[in-house]
């Protein structure tokens, strides 16, 4: 039997540390934005054009108004732990090829203004964790796919242009760069137990546990008088031994 280590799912500092942090540089941002009278719009994506290439980088840290990104805020913190700690091995690779990706579909496909915030990133995470679990077929991944269809099923409806203002382009790009990842990424994830008699060459005459009922399913205490020794490898190792009682 395949048993699902232990360190698949192990909480870590970098769980709560790495979304703190990417909260933080985005309110940062906003702060300095505020207090010095900046306006940093111009860094975001800019379809079409040379100078909006450096938006792929710097737009998701960028938001117009307090409202902007607080609704970020709390999605990109949830998602990005939950990366961290359902996703370990392979969070900082969806997380940052995730920015370049998303960044460069919404440069091909976005309307000519600026698009900014952290939104196509959560779309990216979104996309990633509801589908991995999905192809995954590991019961704490699929629960973690119906949570996030829970928490923010709604959001699909803003990869349509819906709403005046709203990047759904950049929506649409981090769902596209989700799903693409989530078939990209197919190793260093948790693998669901796989049991012995799931097995195609399983054979249940072959069972040491399994002789122990007769065909109409009776338990049988004692087997006649030979020992039962799965190899090495297996996950048990079952000795059966008959013994006759002593008669005077």
């Amino acid at each position: 039997m395949n048993h699902l280590h232990d360190d698949n799912f192990k909480f870590t500092n970098g769980v709560v540390l790495y979304p703190i942090l990417f909260v933080l540089i985005i309110w940062v941002v906003f702060w300095v934005e505020i207090r010095f009278g900046l306006d940093f719009t111009f860094l975001g994506v800019y379809p079409q054009s040379l100078s909006g290439l450096k938006g792929i980088v710097f737009s998701p840290f960028i938001h117009s108004n307090i409202t902007h990104l607080y609704h970020n805020t709390i999605p990109l913190f949830v998602l990005t732990a939950a990366m961290f700690f359902f996703y370990k091995d392979i969070a900082w690779n969806v997380i940052v090829y995730g920015v370049l990706l998303s960044g460069l579909l919404t440069w091909l496909i976005g309307r000519p203004s600026y698009h900014i915030g952290a939104s196509g990133v959560i779309y990216v995470l979104v996309s990633f964790t509801f589908f991995k679990g999905v192809f995954a077929k590991h019961f704490r991944l699929i629960a973690l796919s119906l949570l996030v269809v829970f928490l923010y099923g709604s959001m699909l409806w803003y990869i349509f242009p819906v709403k005046e203002q709203m990047s759904w382009e950049g929506h649409l790009s981090g769902l596209i760069t989700g799903l693409l990842f989530a078939f990209i990424f197919r190793n260093k994830i948790a693998k669901p137990v796989k049991y012995e008699w799931e097995d195609p060459e399983y054979n249940e005459d072959d069972d040491p546990f399994l002789k122990h009922f007769d065909e109409d399913g009776n338990f049988i205490e004692t087997l006649p008088e030979e020992e039962f020794e799965t190899d090495e490898n297996s996950s048990y190792r079952v000795n059966y031994i008959f013994k006759e009682d002593n008669k005077d």
